[in-house]
């Protein structure tokens, strides 16, 4: 049994849509190869950061990841396998892309109660610096909207009754 801890720079993007990996970062991997009867168990984590923006308000985000993975690296032999040991060597770039891709959020948000964009002028919407505006009236009960109106200006007007004991 063998431990390594090393970092590696991305050569290249892992990973596509809103958030990756971008080419140049850096990602910390801390794996444990094993030898065992079919091959060489390799167990880790990669850690790395992912960057990209908010699916809701399209604002810049970056989020760290840790994700960890396990798998055999069969000996070379008639079973086909999906990882082998190459001239007792195991090639971690393919374990290690796939278990960080995955692990990348699907619907990336900036928090978890991200407001969004408001539908009518696009702008980011803010929970704090913004008043709530009404939603628009349907037309169909724009009649009862201006009865209460005129119920409302009938109050304005009228005195307040007070009365002096």
């Amino acid at each position: 049994m063998r431990e390594h801890q090393f970092s590696v720079v991305l050569p290249e993007q892992w990973g596509e849509g809103i958030v990756s990996y971008a080419a140049g970062s850096e990602v910390d991997l801390d794996v444990r190869l094993e030898s065992v009867h079919e091959g060489i168990l390799v167990s880790g984590t990669v850690d790395a950061e992912y960057s990209g923006v908010c699916g809701r308000c399209l604002t810049d985000i970056s989020e760290p990841v840790e994700v960890e993975f396990q798998e055999l690296f069969a000996y070379p032999g008639e079973e086909e396998t999906d990882f082998e040991v190459q001239d007792d060597h195991v090639d971690l770039e393919t374990l290690a892309r796939e278990a960080a891709v995955l692990a990348l959020p699907f619907q990336p948000v900036c928090q978890p109660d991200c407001p969004g964009l408001d539908p009518n002028t696009g702008e980011r919407l803010t929970e704090s610096t913004r008043a709530q505006e009404d939603a628009p009236i349907d037309p169909r009960w724009s009649a009862l909207r201006q009865i209460t109106d005129q119920g409302n200006a009938a109050e304005r007007r009228a005195p307040e009754n007070t009365e002096e004991s």
